[in-house]
């Protein structure tokens, strides 16, 4: 059982730039070689793989079967038992010479591989000898395994694989890993095929990251300059002006204690919270200031004895 999330982080493109692979080629030669060492990378939940490879197609002609009296159930049960894998015996089984060190099961190669294989299938044989073979009532071809499947890439006939995120992977991270593994298996692509990043959500991420960069340096100069403006005091004007950056540092402190990561959700998150942290340290700040000043005036209209000092300081 796996836990992924219900969206691709990166969907990839696969091409033939030169023609030289139709879409069956290319998606036989991405589930054979990229789709598994891809679904290895740390990050990775599960895969989708957009197109069709090849299968061996079998198209059975009704007139035929009526006449030689079969139904599709004949059709299937021959295959089923004449396509199998067969385990021949055993290597070193039992009984065996004593002390010997190897026992291995021993399988044949019996899986029918050419559309000539498939159409030697021995359906029915009468009482005359003569044989009924899967040629007889069906046409045998090598086609794609899937034909409601329609895959292009810039009008070109392309295959595709959709990534998904483990949960709690890092979504960046996984999209970097990703990248990085299929430029090491690029090297051994065949000539001309090249594969295209169609989508990816880091860029999003990424553009989140920069407006929250962009949104927390915009609050700190509107901080100062509408603290200094107003209240004419470098002081007063430093408290606030520290006091996001602080506040935002302690926020990615307990984030990461927690164990979350850094997504869309957070970011959005961040800039709200940007907002109301520069509301709040204006009016607090100011507030401060003018019962500061308010009491200054007080104290200056009356005289202060030691017994005012003392309480005053504690």
């Amino acid at each position: 059982m796996r836990k992924t999330g219900d969206t691709n982080i990166l969907t990839l493109a696969f091409v033939s730039t030169d023609g030289s692979m139709d879409k069956q080629d290319i998606a036989d030669y991405v589930a054979s070689n990229i789709q598994d060492p891809l679904s290895r990378v740390n990050g990775v939940g599960d895969i989708d793989a957009y197109g069709s490879q090849y299968s061996m197609r079998i198209w059975l002609d009704p007139a035929k079967l009526n006449s030689y009296q079969m139904t599709t159930k004949d059709v299937t049960d021959a295959i089923s038992s004449q396509n199998a894998q067969i385990a021949v015996g055993q290597l070193g089984g039992t009984p065996s010479v004593d002390k010997q060190a190897l026992n291995a099961t021993i399988n044949s190669q019996s899986l029918l591989q050419t559309p000539e294989q498939f159409r030697n299938i021995t359906l029915r044989v009468n009482q005359d000898g003569s044989e009924v073979t899967l040629g007889d009532v069906a046409t045998v071809e090598m086609g794609a395994e899937k034909y409601d499947y329609l895959s292009r890439y810039n009008r070109q006939p392309a295959s595709g694989l959709g990534i998904k995120l483990a949960s709690g992977a890092n979504e960046m991270a996984t999209a970097e890993r990703v990248i990085n593994r299929l430029n090491e298996l690029a090297q051994f692509f065949p000539h001309g095929l090249e594969y295209k990043v169609a989508y990816e959500t880091t860029s999003f991420v990424k553009a989140s990251i920069t407006d929250v960069v962009k949104t927390l340096l915009e609050a700190i100069l509107l901080v100062f300059l509408v603290m200094y403006l107003f209240l004419q005091n470098f002081r007063a004007t430093l408290i606030p002006t520290i006091a996001v950056p602080v506040v935002l540092m302690g926020t990615f402190a307990v984030l990461y204690a927690c164990g979350y990561s850094i997504n869309t959700l957070t970011m959005f998150a961040m800039v709200l919270a940007i907002s109301l942290l520069v509301d709040d340290a204006i009016v607090v700040v100011e507030n401060v200031e003018r019962i500061m000043s308010e009491e200054a005036c007080r104290h200056a209209r009356r005289p202060v004895n030691r017994w005012d000092k003392f309480r005053a300081r504690w």
